[in-house]
């Protein structure tokens, strides 16, 4: 066997049970069940899983329930007994102790204490608390990734696609970047009709074959804010950007989409430790 088949086997099979948590999170998800769906040994398969993505189903699942739990929390006033039962948990108490240890905080307390909230105040809050924006000129950024249709926290799906579909065609490399671009504002567009999509950087000179579609992020200057702190939070971010900084700033915008790139990788990394840089085109 081609060893590179069997990596790209083995990554396409275990990409269909992420696919699966992401759409399923609110239920009950068994061993034998995801087993299924890998078409894979029950008796072999979670080993297989751990080896390749380097952490645990279980760790996986329980990471994915408190990243869409944060997003309520930050972004809704959803009581935290209903916030646990749609991320999984059977109760608020279960919901609250994994919470606890994964976000150093209660619920409760992330949704008026979390890193979110440095962006409710005005202007001058974020700056001092480590927020600066800096303007930079970006170089055109050569992408391939699929599209993601619905609620922007869902795109982490289209991602565990792309990255699949690139590690198949033998496109991924050690310096890879993760970007995603977001084509509608979320406070006027339906949740089910946003419209995303997740991309991964090609090597140059490199073409992605379908189902991955090219796309260029990039050329020209950006206000760029980095963000530390779990994705959920970001929409803040987003309002303080827009709502201020752009106002006060004297620049004006381009004709073309806001972007985000992660930098660092949301399996390995606490929540309140998570990076990623907020890319706003400017015109000129």
């Amino acid at each position: 066997m081609n060893p590179r088949h069997g990596w790209t086997d083995y990554q396409e099979r275990l990409g269909r049970v992420t696919a699966y948590i992401h759409d399923h999170l609110a239920e009950e998800l068994d061993l034998p069940r995801l087993a299924e769906v890998a078409h894979l040994s029950p008796y072999h398969w979670h080993r297989i899983y751990h080896a390749l993505h380097g952490e645990t189903i279980a760790a996986t699942v329980r990471r994915l329930r408190l990243h869409r739990g944060s997003g309520y929390l930050a972004n809704t006033a959803l009581p935290v007994e209903q916030v646990a039962r749609q991320c999984g948990y059977p109760n608020a108490q279960s919901f609250t102790r994994a919470f606890r240890t994964a976000y150093g905080m209660s619920p409760s307390q992330y949704r008026t204490q979390g890193s979110h909230t440095v962006f409710r105040v005005g202007q001058a809050q974020p700056a001092a608390a480590g927020y600066e924006v800096a303007i930079r000129e970006v170089p055109v950024l050569p992408l391939a990734g699929v599209g993601h249709r619905g609620s922007y926290m869902l795109i982490g799906r289209a991602f565990e696609t792309a990255f699949t579909r690139l590690a198949a065609q033998g496109l991924l490399r050690k310096e890879t970047r993760w970007l995603a671009v977001y084509d509608d504002d979320p406070f006027a567009v339906p949740e089910a009709q946003l419209s995303s999509r997740a991309g991964l950087t090609l090597p140059p000179g490199a073409l992605a074959q379908p189902p991955l579609v090219p796309f260029e992020l990039g050329g020209g200057r950006c206000a760029v804010l980095r963000h530390r702190g779990p994705y959920a939070t970001m929409r803040a971010a987003y309002q303080w950007l827009y709502g201020e900084w752009l106002l006060h700033s004297g620049h004006q915008l381009a004709d073309r989409p806001v972007f985000e790139e992660y930098l660092n990788n949301p399996r390995d990394t606490a929540p309140a430790d998570l990076l990623s840089d907020i890319y706003l085109p400017l015109a000129g």
